[in-house]
């Protein structure tokens, strides 16, 4: 364990004299492309990879994109750099899964690097750390949500929780809408609609038992206490049934039957409409609706 332990640090030791070796011959030359060769990017020391960044990127303004020794820049910068996502991943540590969590921050870190530029004078560790913060935040509110809802609404439901826990705390129970609201500077209506999102946070089974245990030995589910069959389902199935029976009726009777339960007519009307005596209107109904009945038996 100790050779290991000084192995690595003869390592380390190396590794920064090279780097630094390296820089002042890259400035000294001031060429583009005259970058150092750094072997371990991912293992220059954090004051070791601000310096060197920088020549970095003072290259990479002047290599053509695309090129083998811009790609070279870029991706030694991305290595260099790969601390700082370590570090901004560090504080979400415990909300899911490191390995994805530094994934994503790498996607902040890549577009910090390309959208870097060293005229603002601002240091890239201060530049980098809020897009790989904001890519991992990105990453939460997209994917954390069981039930999609507006941005505006999830951060309404974090200013929810803040304010009913501040609440709760200094007036010793459950706050009123109206407190919520004078606190959070919304109207009691908004304030409504982010408590009503928040119930898309996380979701459950309609099959999980309603004691929450996680097991189904005989319990109820929340299945069995929502829903109910609804009558009119029926009736849909029963216009579907109907529809090629009425297509398959004559010209006329399909009229008669439009006049009388689409128009809702009398058989007199009907008759004058027609020309025709309202007792033969009655004997065309009903055989057209004894033909749609014996379709529907026959269909059943």
């Amino acid at each position: 364990m100790a050779a290991s332990t000084s192995t690595a640090t003869a390592t380390a030791e190396v590794t920064a004299a090279t780097t630094a070796t390296a820089t002042a011959t890259a400035t000294a030359t001031g060429k583009v492309g005259a970058l150092p060769e750094v072997a371990a990017p991912q293992e220059v020391a954090p004051k070791d990879a601000r310096s060197l960044s920088k020549l970095f990127f003072e290259q990479l303004a002047l290599l053509e994109e695309g090129t083998q020794e811009y790609q070279y820049a870029r991706n030694t910068l991305i290595e260099m750099n790969m601390s700082l996502v370590r570090y901004a991943a560090g504080r979400f540590r415990g909300r899911g899964d490191m390995e994805d969590i530094t994934q994503v921050g790498m996607i902040g870190l890549i577009k910090a690097i390309d959208r870097f530029d060293l005229s603002r004078e601002v240091e890239f560790t201060t530049f980098a750390v809020p897009y790989i913060v904001g890519e991992i935040k990105r990453f939460f509110r997209d994917t954390s949500w069981a039930v999609h809802v507006p941005r505006r609404l999830q951060e309404a439901r974090v200013e929810l929780a803040k304010a009913t826990d501040e609440l709760s705390s200094r007036l010793g129970r459950a706050p009123k809408v109206s407190e919520l609201a004078a606190l959070m500077n919304l109207s009691e209506e908004e304030v409504m609609e982010a408590k009503i999102a928040a119930n898309g946070y996380t979701s459950a089974s309609l099959d999980a038992p309603i004691d929450g245990s996680g097991t189904s030995d005989g319990d109820d589910a929340f299945a069995d206490l929502i829903g109910a069959e609804d009558p009119a389902m029926e009736r849909v199935e029963d216009f579907h049934a109907l529809a090629p029976l009425i297509t398959a009726l004559g010209e006329r009777d399909r009229q008669i039957l439009h006049f009388r339960f689409v128009d809702e007519l009398t058989q007199a009307e009907i008759g004058e409409r027609l020309g025709v005596s309202q007792m033969h209107v009655s004997r065309l109904l009903s055989r057209a609706l004894a033909s749609l009945r014996r379709g529907l038996l026959t269909t059943e």
